[in-house]
């Protein structure tokens, strides 16, 4: 009834474009970041693919110097605590970090409707669910989302960091989540909205990779690795 193949038991959501609309909020913090940096150099703006291609899903610094480095740009590395103010991949990326968590302030975090019916769903079936995110604020996402109640485990930036696993599009992320869960990656589903996301799911033979696409991508979604792509969870929903 939850549009999954028998052998899953377990389900692993992407945060930000999957269960909540906090995608577009990292994407304009990104782009007030970028775009000075940009224009200090006299090249173009920050764009939707180039949000899409070099920074969505990944963790925060990983983003910033994929993204420089498409447009011929170097910084130097800092320490992770390092000034916004600093012009280093940790300062851009702290930067960024101060920004989004402003814009969630002032608009609030709204889940999908569509997720949350899936959720429930899920839920009811007797599946466990996890949370995968390179976001760090990804707890504090959650409860305004008012989703904690659905996630039996987290892996979050912050996790991420403190165990020094490799981020999307490296699976490391979902595969500790899926031990997390104490489920084999073979038995879970990864719901993804970023190309990156849906390669990890990909290169860590996960048994089902189903491709959110919030931005018109779907034939990106299913080249990196998509099983199913929908428009929103609940699509997946029998009638």
């Amino acid at each position: 009834m939850i549009g999954l193949p028998d052998h899953i038991t377990a389900c692993l959501f992407d945060l930000d474009g999957v269960l909540t609309g906090t995608a577009a909020l990292h994407r304009a913090a990104w782009k007030e970041t970028f775009d000075p940096l940009l224009a200090a150099r006299g090249l173009p703006e920050f764009t939707e693919a180039d949000y899409n291609n070099h920074v969505d899903g990944r963790p925060r610094f990983d983003g910033v110097r994929a993204f420089l480095t498409s447009r011929g740009i170097e910084l130097p590395d800092g320490p992770p605590d390092a000034e916004p103010s600093d012009d280093t991949v940790q300062g851009v990326g702290n930067r960024k970090n101060v920004r989004v968590q402003e814009i969630i302030a002032e608009r609030g975090v709204n889940p999908y409707p569509g997720s949350v019916r899936y959720l429930d769903a899920a839920k009811a079936a007797g599946l466990r669910i996890g949370v995968v995110t390179s976001s760090a604020n990804g707890q504090a996402v959650l409860e305004a989302a008012e989703l904690t109640k659905y996630v039996e485990a987290r892996i979050d930036g912050v996790v991420i960091t403190e165990r020094k696993l490799h981020g999307k599009p490296a699976p490391d992320s979902f595969l500790a989540g899926a031990e997390a869960l104490g489920t084999a990656p073979a038995n879970a589903a990864v719901f993804e909205d970023a190309l990156s996301g849906v390669q990890a799911g990909k290169a860590g033979h996960f048994g089902f990779v189903v491709g959110v696409d919030r931005v018109g991508q779907a034939d990106e979604l299913r080249a990196h690795g998509a099983d199913l792509v929908v428009t929103d969870l609940d699509q997946l929903l029998e009638d």
